[in-house]
């Protein structure tokens, strides 16, 4: 599948900062299931800092906006073209040991609803069945509701309300299988449609379970599916703030007020 996407982040504050300073996961992954044909990534009035390869594999740039600042745009523009790897995340080149992502942070941090959750995978044969299980057993217990949870919801308060988004069934599938020892980490990108063809957030975000033998494996429990031809991956991390496509402060008293939109398609279609 051909995908094009663009992504414009707007950021206002109410009073002119001094400075605003920026670091992006802006670029797609580099592994098999995907290629990028051109992309660009613009800031206004910013002047590009560093980029680098962290050990995740994830292609990291700093932007400065000098000051004084009323409003910046990043805009992101590009076609990749991706392959149904059934969720594998084969090629990726990263040295991150997969034990790293056992570790909890605030938000998947398990408490006992999580943990008998995830208790139910264990009939299960091996690491991928459980893995598969955990999936499904998120997507039951949290039914996607946009609105019903903010960017600060915990998996384990997304678990009670039993309503979230794509954030929040990350969360938790990450929460349950760090349980039952298998490493998990948190996956931002963008998603062209869900499995019925109806529009969907295209700022997506899901989980990858590291399985022995297998590597890398992507569970989508807001979609009920691995991420197939229609998923863009950018990068990954420990929960969702850890793996943001764009994270930075702002010098000054001023008070920010943000506005994303996203457009993906088909060029093929």
């Amino acid at each position: 599948m051909l995908l094009s996407v663009d992504h414009v982040t707007r950021y206002r504050y109410d009073q002119p900062v001094r400075a605003v300073m920026q670091s992006h996961r802006l670029t797609p992954s580099a592994f098999d299931g995907q290629k990028v044909r051109n992309w660009k990534v613009s800031v206004t009035d910013g002047i590009p800092g560093g980029a680098f390869r962290d050990g995740a594999g994830d292609r990291v740039q700093a932007w400065t906006v000098k000051g004084p600042v009323s409003e910046i745009e990043v805009h992101v523009v590009g076609t990749v073209e991706t392959l149904d790897l059934a969720g594998v995340l084969r090629g990726h080149r990263e040295m991150v040991q997969p034990e790293v992502y056992l570790v909890d942070t605030l938000p998947t941090e398990a408490d006992a609803a999580l943990a008998a959750l995830a208790q139910t995978a264990l009939a299960e044969e091996g690491p991928l069945a459980r893995a598969h299980r955990l999936a499904a057993v998120v997507a039951d217990a949290i039914a996607y509701r946009p609105g019903a949870t903010h960017a600060h919801t915990t998996a384990a308060e997304a678990l009670a309300l039993g309503e979230g988004v794509c954030q929040d069934h990350a969360h938790a599938l990450i929460a349950c299988a760090r349980v039952i020892g298998l490493p998990a980490r948190y996956v931002s990108g963008y998603l062209f449609a869900t499995a019925d063809g109806a529009a969907h957030e295209a700022a997506h975000a899901w989980a990858e379970i590291h399985v022995a033998g297998l590597g890398w494996v992507g569970f989508d429990p807001a979609n009920r599916c691995c991420p197939d031809e229609r998923y863009i991956r950018l990068g990954s991390g420990l929960d969702a703030q850890d793996a943001a496509p764009i994270r930075g402060i702002a010098r000054g008293l001023g008070v920010e007020s943000l506005d994303v939109t996203v457009a993906v398609q088909n060029l093929q279609q």
